[in-house]
């Protein structure tokens, strides 16, 4: 090396001195490698810590070795200001040469304490008793060693920045919502909520430890990336407790929501199943009308009253007035259903009931349509027709009723009316005809 060469090199790796100095110390004063070195370390963070230990030791003598390689160039330098041609080739053989010598009892050191440390940068120096490097090797060897350590720092740190935290919030979120809960009577052993929010509790207590003793354990390296730290928290069963806690708020702000509107609640299904009791009582009359009015009519029976729904609403009032709003909350939702569901059922047996008096309605109806309509046509004073309305009220009107028998007579009149009113036909030309025969009947019936 010419004088130029010499002093460009020196410059260069007195450079990367104080580069490898710099990030030396940083990495000494980070947080996360302090933090490391207080804890007590369980699993995968234990062995990785071990290694990266040992590498920092070794990284740390390769430093030393290179710190005084780069002396000892300086001092031949500075002999003179003009470098004789023996200065040259000593500073060429400790620039370029294999001139650093590291002890063989460091790298033989950090493998004993720990054997889990990468082969590629610890396995050959453990090897020997000693081992030479030129400084632009050992330069790139520090590089690795100190990429490696720092990865493994960085992520604990940011497990440890990021988990732990979020663990404390989550759990004073817990004591919340477990004190909103004992206020509505959730408890564990009494309500499903209630044994949640305890095995939600323990398995955020084991979470916290598990990540303050081994956190890279919730370390998710990125894919394809170089960088030390490259990746995120593993915050998946974090999530997971998180979602079952927010399931568990939403199930107890429910029963809260019972707390604020049961009386309400209660007076609605009061009211619902007093409606459906005063309808079946309303059936039960009807259906006494009709085995009275109605003959040969097959009437159903009438059912009674939903004594179990009004056990089960006492039961919701008793809970009520015991402020056991976990157990009022799925009662009234089942009785609100139920009683909807009664009220309906008692609607329908009226209806059914009432059905006969309802056809017997009817055919008064029609009977006094066509009377009416007869009339309208000048025809009330029609013989036929008068006998036929006659007859078909009677049955109409007296008790019991033969809905068949009246049926039959209302066509019959509505038949009689329907020939006398046909344009042309002179008033009582019908009389004679065979208007009740079967085939005139069928065809009343269609009108």
């Amino acid at each position: 090396m010419d004088r130029d060469e010499a002093d460009r090199a020196l410059a260069r790796l007195g450079a990367e001195y104080e580069a490898v100095e710099t990030s030396l110390l940083a990495l000494q004063d980070h947080a996360g490698r302090r933090l490391l070195e207080g804890a007590e370390l369980t699993g995968v963070t234990r062995e990785r810590w071990a290694s990266a230990e040992a590498a920092i030791t070794l990284l740390w003598s390769y430093f030393d070795a290179y710190s005084a390689a780069l002396t000892t160039a300086r001092q031949v330098r500075s002999r003179r200001r003009w470098s004789s041609r023996e200065d040259l080739v000593e500073l060429t053989e400790l620039l370029r040469g294999e001139c650093v010598t590291v002890p063989g009892s460091a790298a033989v050191g950090a493998q004993a304490a720990a054997p889990t440390v990468s082969a590629s940068l610890t396995g050959t120096d453990a090897a020997r008793l000693s081992r030479r490097f030129t400084l632009e090797e050992l330069v790139e060897r520090m590089n690795e060693l100190y990429a490696g350590s720092l990865d493994l720092v960085v992520a604990a740190d940011s497990v440890w920045s990021a988990l732990p935290a979020r663990i404390d919030l989550l759990s004073a979120e817990l004591r919340r919502t477990r004190e909103l809960a004992h206020s509505v009577g959730v408890r564990p052993g009494e309500h499903p909520a209630g044994d949640d929010l305890e095995r939600i509790g323990r398995l955020l207590t084991t979470l916290r430890s598990q990540v303050i003793s081994d956190p890279l354990d919730f370390w998710q390296p990125a894919e394809g990336s170089s960088a030390p730290g490259g990746g995120r928290p593993d915050t998946r069963r974090y999530d997971r407790e998180a979602r079952a806690l927010d399931e568990v708020r939403r199930e107890i702000e429910a029963v809260l929501d019972v707390r604020q509107d049961a009386e309400a609640r209660l007076l609605r299904l009061r009211d619902l199943l007093s409606r459906a009791d005063r309808t079946l009582t309303e059936a039960r009359a009807a259906r006494g009308e009709v085995l009275a009015k109605i003959a040969a009519s097959e009437v159903p029976a009438v059912s009674g009253p939903p004594s179990a729904l009004q056990q089960q609403l006492a039961a919701a009032a008793d809970y009520r007035r015991r402020a056991q709003w976990h157990r009022l909350s799925p009662l009234l939702e089942s009785l609100e259903s139920k009683a909807e569901a009664e009220l309906v059922r008692a609607r329908e047996e009226l209806t059914a009931v009432t059905a006969p008096l309802a056809v017997r309605a009817e055919l008064r109806g029609r009977l006094d349509a066509y009377r009416a309509k007869v009339a309208r046509h000048g025809m009330a004073e029609d013989p036929v027709l008068i006998e036929r309305y006659d007859a078909a009220r009677r049955m109409l009107w007296s008790a019991p009723c033969d809905l068949r028998v009246a049926e039959q007579a209302v066509l019959r009149y509505q038949h009689a009316a329907a020939e006398a009113l046909v344009p042309g036909r002179p008033q009582g030309e019908g009389q004679g005809r065979p208007s009740d025969s079967p085939g005139r009947q069928n065809h009343s019936g269609g009108q």
